[in-house]
């Protein structure tokens, strides 16, 4: 049985949660789901600058499991804008810094 997956240190939950094309109603729409987590690392390597060891750091997870964060996010970005489809930022295992870790198996995390 494999181990559960390490808890991510996030700072902030994101304020906005969805993004669409403009002028295509969301019946029409296909979902991507980009984590949470995948958003906390592409804003700490693409936006505040930090390079992949220390941003594993902040997160509390390997450069390695942090370079699969990465590529997992930009994927989901990429398939949302190139394709069309709507973006959603939901699930992931991540706590807010001090938190209870939140997993997608369990509810909304709890602080």
């Amino acid at each position: 049985m494999p181990r559960p997956p390490k808890c991510r240190f996030i700072e902030t939950m994101p304020q906005v949660t969805y993004f669409k094309p403009r002028g295509v109603p969301m019946t029409e729409l296909e979902e991507v789901i980009l984590a949470v987590d995948g958003l906390e690392a592409l804003r700490l390597v693409e936006i505040e600058g930090l390079d992949q060891d220390q941003a594993a750091e902040r997160m509390n997870v390997s450069r390695q499991t942090l370079g699969r964060i990465l590529s997992a996010a930009r994927q989901s970005i990429a398939r949302a804008v190139v394709l069309g489809q709507a973006l959603r930022i939901d699930g992931g295992n991540y706590v807010i810094r001090s938190g209870k870790c939140r997993r997608d198996s369990e509810g909304p995390a709890r602080n």
